[in-house]
């Protein structure tokens, strides 16, 4: 009996420590708060931006060659139609590097021919691009992709960049708006040439001052061989306020110097074909043009001494002028411009 009860008095305190350390797992357990789920912060989540990864597996299947994602630089792109595309950005356009080359759709890029260049736009389609530094618009067949510089939002050809008059500035700001879809072919669609902004509105003009007679008519004038007296003469006439003296313009100064070579008449829009120093070189380009229209050799007078200017006349419609600098470029004259009146 005594070697239990000491063996139980033995047990008892380990019995008690383990108790207590129970006992304050338990209030440790109580004291520590639970994980929660909180809902993200503006913060801690990226802005927003197009999904620029690869495409998923599968996704592409059905979709002919230009309708299917592709990538460039590292970016993926995904073509599809937007009928309420309707962006602002920068324009640019692109000519001899990439003339007679293929281009997305497989057509032959010519920079004479107004065409465009898009990044997700369906190929072929057609889109308004509005030059909105100038107000000129165009509708262009987009056929190709690009351009792949930040900030730029279509590539036009070289020839639609010029009729919406950013040819050698080289980049403009435009407005591009997505039209529908294209023709199979170019031949398909019409040709297309930028319009002009709409005129501002004309500025009031008063009405021209009226003679009143005290019967409501102008009394009757017999016939005359000489021209009838003046109408303050008549008994029945009562006179307005006398109106501002009419002044006569100044006729325009003429272009001293200039000589006509092939005959005719000065138009209200001509092409350069260029500059020389030498009257020789001028003459030798004129003989050179005689194909593209009327051309003249006008001197000018500078510091450095006479320069000799070769212009073609392309008359009054400004897309036929964008015609005739395409003749003179056509001659061996690339860097000819259209000089406006």
């Amino acid at each position: 009996m005594d070697q239990a009860s000491e063996a139980r008095g033995a047990g008892r305190p380990l019995r008690g420590l383990a108790a207590a350390a129970l006992g304050c797992a338990g209030l440790a357990a109580c004291a520590t708060p639970m994980p929660t789920r909180l809902p993200p912060t503006a913060s801690s989540q990226s802005t927003a931006r197009p999904y620029s990864g690869p495409p998923a597996p599968g996704s592409t299947a059905g979709l002919r060659g230009t309708e299917k994602p592709y990538q460039i630089k590292g970016i993926w792109y995904y073509p599809k139609a937007d009928r309420d595309y309707d962006e602002k950005g920068i324009g640019s356009w692109y000519g001899e590097q990439f003339h007679n080359r293929r281009t997305a759709n497989g057509e032959i890029f010519d920079m004479d021919v107004p065409s465009a260049a898009h990044k997700t736009l369906p190929l072929p389609s057609i889109v308004e691009v509005t030059n909105l530094d100038n107000g000129r618009k165009l509708q262009v067949r987009v056929n190709d992709r690009g351009p792949f510089v930040d900030g730029r939002i279509i590539d036009l050809s070289k020839a639609a960049a010029e009729q919406l008059g950013y040819g050698r500035a080289g980049v403009a700001h435009v407005r591009v708006r997505y039209v529908g879809p294209a023709g199979k072919t170019p031949f398909d669609q019409p040709r297309m040439i930028a319009s002009a902004p709409p005129p501002s509105e004309p500025r009031y003009a008063p009405a021209p001052r009226t003679r009143v007679y005290n019967s409501g008519l102008p009394p009757a004038q017999p016939a005359y061989d000489a021209p009838p007296p003046p109408k303050a003469a008549d008994p029945d006439y009562v006179p307005s306020a006398p109106s501002a003296p009419v002044v006569p313009a100044e006729p325009a100064p003429v272009l001293a110097g200039a000589e006509t070579v092939n005959g005719g008449a000065g138009s209200a829009y001509r092409v350069q074909a260029g500059s020389f120093a030498n009257r020789g070189n001028a003459e030798r380009a004129v003989a050179q043009l005689g194909e593209a229209g009327e051309t003249s050799i006008e001197p000018i007078q500078r510091a450095q001494g006479v320069l000799y200017r070769v212009v073609v006349q392309a008359g009054p419609d400004e897309a036929e002028a964008f015609g005739v600098r395409d003749r003179v470029a056509a001659l061996g004259f690339s860097d000819a411009t259209v000089l406006r009146p």
